[in-house]
């Protein structure tokens, strides 16, 4: 049995989502397209031509979903807030539609005892305000402030848990770098102008939170990674420097006050659009740091690759998840420690922390997924170690409540802790789900 007698008694938990990824009805009451409508929708762009249109149709299915959070026996939901949903235009006016169906999930959560953590930005821009330029443009960090300053208005007296951004790595390196994620850019320019526009736009939300919801429980969640070089050698050690700025100091350092790392600064060799009073709105106080975590990354030196010139080379373990990711559970920890003893983080959340792999349901209806129902108890026992060792987490997320649209990969990846029947939307919850709910049941009764 792994000991979890050192998490606090108040934690939390939790599960996580993403707008686009479960709502589906994406031409529905207002919505517009948002940047994943086009990318998905791009012959090539997504495995097996998937796109979210319909996904779990969480839009029209959102009561049968808290119902699952009941029988999970949640604390809280992690849920994403549509922008192309709310504002789904670039001229600001807001779609009234699109804003009552979080007002109706809200009340749901309520009603149910299960305290709504809202995301005010995962991944899904509005192709009308990227038609405009998009992230690497000042115009929709501002943009973005004045759709928080909507959300904040008309949720704030019921939603106190927010995070700004969801994985700016993703939006910026993996979107605009490697061209793997929606808009599917490969410039580097580009790419470091949009990190610096999305902490930008994180700032801009941060301050009409503290405007709006005077008692806001603040956060930003990144996705980091223990780097480590693949060989003893140099240039190995040296790309694993760099793979640490580029993977985890970029996004950390800039939000605790720290500014932007001078050696990539250097490395990408793209000068930031700081204006006055910036780096002070990036850097304001926050009340927590999310951590999403899923694998760490062993790295090597690649001369002749494109900066930051590293390449990642496959860790030593033999468990992978269908994602080819290695299952590490001590890299949660070590992240936990990082941002506890470096960044002296005084409140932390797991986000994010799960694992894909092929689940079929049995003749008699059962889903058995013991590697994910082990990855669960691996990854929670490290959150509990390294709270036993001065760690101030707060609460686990564990990603995802639903199995649902996972991005570039369609939905042959499964991460849900409740199976879901594309085809007829029939929900199941899993075997790593009921042993979740013994866990929190456990938890509570001590």
């Amino acid at each position: 049995m792994n000991d979890l007698s050192s998490l606090p008694d108040d934690f939390v938990w939790g599960a996580a989502t993403s707008a686009y990824q479960i709502e589906g009805a994406v031409d529905e009451d207002g919505r517009a397209p948002s940047i994943w409508d086009t990318f998905s929708h791009t012959p090539g762009k997504i495995d097996n031509d998937d796109h979210g249109d319909r996904a779990c149709e969480h839009y029209h299915r959102y009561s049968e979903d808290i119902d699952l959070m009941k029988r999970l026996k949640l604390d809280a939901y992690r849920f994403s807030v549509a922008w192309p949903r709310v504002v789904p235009q670039a001229d600001g006016r807001v779609n009234a539609e699109g804003l009552a169906f979080y007002d109706r999930l809200v009340d749901g959560l309520l009603e149910a005892g299960i305290t709504p953590h809202g995301t005010l930005y995962h991944w899904d821009l509005p192709q009308a305000q990227q038609d405009r330029g998009g992230w690497p443009l000042r115009e929709t960090a501002e943009r973005f402030g004045e759709f928080v300053e909507v959300v904040a208005d008309r949720l704030g007296d019921r939603v106190k848990h927010w995070a700004t951004l969801n994985e700016p790595l993703c939006s910026s390196w993996i979107g605009h770098l490697e061209g793997r994620m929606a808009p599917g850019w490969t410039d580097l320019t580009a790419a470091v102008r949009t990190s610096y526009h999305l902490h930008l736009g994180h700032g801009f939300a941060v301050r009409a939170l503290r405007e709006r919801i005077p008692d806001a429980q603040i956060g930003i969640v990144n996705n980091l990674s223990p780097i480590i070089p693949a060989s003893d050698s140099e240039a190995d050690r040296l790309a694993a420097v760099r793979a640490d700025g580029h993977i985890n100091r970029w996004w950390l350092d800039p939000i605790v006050g720290r500014g932007y790392p001078e050696d990539m600064v250097k490395l990408y060799g793209v000068e930031l659009p700081v204006q006055d009073g910036d780096m002070e709105l990036i850097s304001a106080p926050l009340d927590w740091m999310g951590l999403n975590y899923y694998f760490r990354q062993f790295v090597a030196d690649d001369p002749t690759g494109a900066v930051p010139s590293f390449r990642q080379t496959p860790g030593p373990n033999a468990e992978h998840t269908v994602m080819d990711w290695e299952v590490d559970a001590d890299g949660i920890y070590q992240l936990l420690k990082r941002l506890t003893d470096e960044y002296g983080v005084q409140k932390i959340f797991i986000t994010e922390n799960g694992s894909a792999y092929y689940d079929t349901v049995t003749a008699d209806g059962r889903v058995d997924d013991p590697e994910r129902t082990a990855y669960l108890e691996g990854h929670l026992a490290a959150c509990a170690r390294a709270v036993a060792e001065g760690a101030p987490l707060a609460g686990y997320f564990a990603w995802s409540l639903l199995d649902n649209f996972e991005w570039a990969y369609g939905y042959d990846k499964r991460f849900g802790l409740v199976h879901v029947d594309y085809d007829t939307q029939v929900r199941t919850i899993k075997s790593s789900g009921h042993r979740y709910t013994e866990m929190i049941t456990a938890h509570r009764a001590r």
